[in-house]
C-alpha cells in the first residue's frame, strides 16, 4: 500500500530536532546498519508500507519525544509537546502513532532490538585472560548500547510509569539477558567439569547472573544520569566482579 502524504508535508530533508539527535535511532535512509525498527513508525504506520518521506516524518516526531521525555518525564509529556517541538500538526502525529504511549513503544523497539544483539553476543568466558577480555569487551558493549538508549531505558525501569505490557517486554528481555549470561560464564566450566577437570560454579548460577545483570544495570543508570563515574576503570571493576562470581574457585 502506498504511503498518504501528511497534512502539513512530510519533511524531505534529515534534521535533528531542536539540535538533538537520538543515537537509537540511526539514519532514515538506513545508512550502513540498516533500517532501525522505529522508522516503521507506530500502530496507525503498521498498516501500510512508508517511504523515505515517511520514515523522515517518523524520525523527526521520535527525535521530538525523545527529548521530551529525557528533558520533562514520561508523565509531563503530552503530544501536544511532542508536535510543537517537531514543528509539525497533531495530523501529522497521528497518522504515524496512536498516543504518546505508542511512541514510546515505538522507541522500545529499537532498545529492545539493540539488546537482543547484545544478549546473542555474550561470549563463552574460559577461565584465562583470553576469557576475561572477552567479558570485558561484552561489558563495555552492553554500557555502549545502554547509552543509546538510556532514556528509554530509565523509562522502561518505573513500571508504574508504562504499561503492564510494555513493562513485560522489558522484564523478559532482563532475564533473556541473565541466561545468557549463566550459559556464557558457565560454558567453559561444564566442559571442564565433564572432562574430569575442577570447575568453580555458583551453585545457583542463574541467580549469580541476575545480580551481576543488576549490577551493571544499575552502574550504567548511574553513567546515564551524568554522575562522575570514571567509565573504563567501572568496566574493568565491573568485568573482574562478574568473573570473580563465576570463577572465583
Amino acid at each position: 500500500m502506498q504511503e498518504r502524504t501528511a497534512p502539513d508535508g512530510a519533511p524531505r530533508q534529515d534534521a535533528a530536532v531542536d539540535g538533538k539527535v537520538a543515537p537509537a535511532l540511526g539514519r532514515p535512509d538506513g545508512g550502513a546498519s540498516g533500517i532501525r525498527p522505529s522508522l516503521g513508525g507506530g500502530a496507525p504506520a503498521q498498516e501500510r508500507e512508508l517511504g523515505r518521506q515517511g520514515r523522515q516524518t517518523v524520525r523527526k516526531l521520535l527525535e521530538a519525544g525523545l527529548a521530551e521525555f529525557d528533558e520533562r518525564g514520561f508523565q509531563a509529556v503530552r503530544v501536544d509537546d511532542v508536535v510543537r517541538r517537531a514543528k509539525t500538526s497533531h495530523g501529522t502525529f497521528y497518522l504515524y502513532f496512536s498516543s504518546k504511549d505508542d511512541l514510546f513503544r515505538t522507541l522500545l523497539r529499537d532498545a529492545l532490538h539493540d539488546m537482543e544483539i547484545i544478549t546473542g553476543d555474550f561470549p563463552v568466558v574460559t577461565r584465562n585472560d583470553a576469557g576475561r577480555e572477552a567479558l570485558r569487551a561484552w561489558v563495555s558493549k552492553f554500557c555502549d548500547t545502554y547509552a543509546a538508549h538510556a532514556s528509554v531505558i530509565r523509562i522502561l525501569s518505573t513500571a508504574d510509569v508504562v504499561s503492564e505490557e510494555v513493562y513485560g517486554e522489558g522484564l523478559q528481555l532482563f532475564f533473556r539477558i541473565a541466561e545468557a549470561i549463566t550459559q556464557g560464564m558457565t560454558a567453559a566450566s561444564a566442559a571442564r567439569r565433564a572432562s574430569g577437570q575442577e570447575a568453580g560454579v555458583p551453585e545457583h548460577a542463574e541467580l549469580t547472573a541476575v545480580a551481576c545483570l543488576m549490577m551493571l544495570e544499575r552502574v550504567n543508570y548511574l553513567f546515564s544520569v551524568e554522575v562522575g563515574l570514571p567509565r573504563e576503570e567501572m568496566v574493568d571493576r565491573i568485568s573482574a566482579i562478574i568473573y570473580a562470581a563465576f570463577h572465583s574457585a
